[in-house]
């Protein structure tokens, strides 16, 4: 099978303070920005809308399906999916629930893309340990996976964090099958594990090299062989911060005092952010460093990059992080659509896609 590459962008929808004066902007003027990107985002081509779960109150996407469901009645093709649900977190019920509702509103563009999350608020919110960390995620993605399969459902319980819901109707459901990526930081095991489970890969690449993920990838295609998964289905996606500039200097200018801020303010999953230096990331913007920042030729030969590395039919922007103003994320969702997709869609059906 052939997979279509597809380009697409996502937000965490972070407030961040505004440079020189630490002004934030409202809550509701923000989720009217995702909006406004969403909209123009799918206007411009784009394939891909996601948006990431965070529970805290310099974040406002908390409840990702119902931001995706704003933006189902506003879009006509774009796909809506999270990036990631915080599953560990969550009642696998009404993940299904949710997201078949968003897949219904949206008439079939609805996708989850499930991971652990790098975050631990959301532990104490919802009366979990963090020590079970890893046992809610693959007992709940489980869960998930038998409410997708048939209705009703037939699953007896795990042994530790869900109940036995065998004969349960759980409805609505989606319009076809509810597409469900595992996300991952690029672990082995979290790639070996997609990999049996027959689930397509989303892997988040914050900074490092280009290659950081090469080994993990291969034990994913290889456990998905040897699963007897169907032959061309397997897929991977990556993830990774950037900005696309009408020029290679203009969009690491544009990108980095955000990006910095970001990374300083709104990064401290288990403790306190840190300083990029700017040379760090100039390092992380060659054609060696993860970052997809620069012009749209750059950009396309990064995402050229991965493709040839992982086989990657899906490459998403994390656009703006540290809240780079609109007018300069609009701009930037125009050129990755007009200008980054067409060429990346064009050159790679030549090649004949996907190498599953």
């Amino acid at each position: 099978m052939t997979h279509p590459f597809e380009v697409g962008i996502i937000t965490f929808g972070e407030i961040s303070p505004e440079s020189g004066t630490g002004r934030l902007m409202s809550p509701r003027d923000r989720m009217a920005e995702i909006l406004e990107q969403a909209i123009v985002a799918d206007e411009a081509g784009l394939d891909v809308f996601a948006v990431g779960e965070h529970h805290r109150s310099d974040f406002v996407a908390s409840a990702p399906p119902v931001i995706l469901a704003a933006m189902a009645a506003r879009t006509e093709r774009i796909r809506l999916t999270s990036g990631v649900t915080v599953l560990r977190s969550e009642d696998p019920v009404r993940v299904f629930q949710n997201f078949a509702t968003v897949d219904l509103l949206s008439g079939g563009r609805a996708e989850i893309i499930a991971g652990r999350g790098s975050f631990t608020e959301s532990f104490p919110l919802f009366g979990y340990d963090v020590a079970d960390y890893a046992d809610l995620y693959r007992e709940k993605l489980d869960a998930l996976l038998a409410i997708r399969r048939r209705n009703p459902a037939v699953w007896p319980g795990g042994p530790h964090h869900t109940r036995d819901l065998t004969g349960l109707d759980i409805a609505p459901r989606p319009v076809g099958e509810l597409p469900i990526w595992v996300g991952s930081g690029g672990t082995s095991a979290s790639a070996v594990r997609a990999g049996a489970l027959g689930l397509p890969l989303a892997l988040g690449l914050v900074l490092g090299p280009v290659g950081r993920f090469v080994d993990g990838v291969a034990k994913y295609y290889e456990a998905f062989e040897t699963a007897g998964h169907p032959a061309g289905t397997a897929r991977v996606g990556i993830t990774a911060h950037g900005h696309v500039g009408a020029t290679s200097q203009g969009a690491r200018d544009a990108m980095y005092p955000y990006f910095a801020v970001g990374m300083r303010e709104n990064n401290h999953q288990r403790g306190a952010g840190f300083d990029l230096p700017r040379h760090a990331f100039d390092a992380q913007a060659t054609p060696g460093g993860g970052l997809l920042v620069g012009s749209p030729q750059e950009v396309i030969d990064k995402m050229m990059a991965y493709h040839e590395l992982y086989g990657a039919t899906r490459v998403i922007v994390h656009l703006g992080y540290g809240h780079m103003p609109q007018k300069d994320q609009l701009a930037a969702i125009e050129r990755l659509g007009g200008e980054v997709a067409p060429v990346l869609r064009r050159e790679l059906s030549r090649a004949g896609g996907s190498r599953a």
